[in-house]
């Protein structure tokens, strides 16, 4: 029977032992230009070079009706297997909201809250280990308040 002393010890030489490979790329510092643009297309330019194509292959879920737009919730699903994943809206007078490095085998099932200072457009790209993009889009009314909400 192996004592408690011993078991943490041996948790602890295995998490030491695991392999760190998790990088992220710092996309405000090599894209820069995607933070200050102040439409999507702009934005979706400055972080890939390239346009994207509208696909069915990723679920954007969002209210229809936002009655706080400080906090909006968004989940984005995909079964692509992606590099990265990109948010951008329309509403504010940035575009970019995040961007993902998405780590190889990694599932792209995310929730995130976003803050929007009126209705508008919510775009999320999905760039898979090709570099070819993928674009899904959904309309959000955001009820009076905005971000002040």
């Amino acid at each position: 029977m192996m004592n408690r002393r011993k078991f943490l010890g041996l948790g602890l030489a295995a998490v030491a032992l695991a392999p760190t490979a998790v990088s992220a790329i710092d996309f405000r510092k090599t894209k820069p230009d995607t933070w200050t643009a102040d439409d999507v297309e702009s934005g979706i330019e400055a972080l890939y070079g390239a346009k994207p194509t509208a696909s069915d292959k990723i679920t954007l879920k969002a209210p229809k009706v936002a009655s706080n737009g400080g906090a909006i919730p968004v989940t984005i699903r995909t079964d692509i297997e992606a590099k990265s994943v990109a948010i951008f809206q329309d509403a504010n007078p940035e575009s970019a909201v995040a961007v993902f490095t998405v780590p190889e085998g990694g599932i792209v099932d995310y929730s995130v809250k976003i803050k929007m200072k009126a209705s508008g457009k919510v775009t999320v790209i999905v760039e898979d280990k090709a570099g070819k993009l993928h674009s899904a889009e959904q309309e959000i009314e955001v009820a009076l308040g905005g971000c002040e909400g």
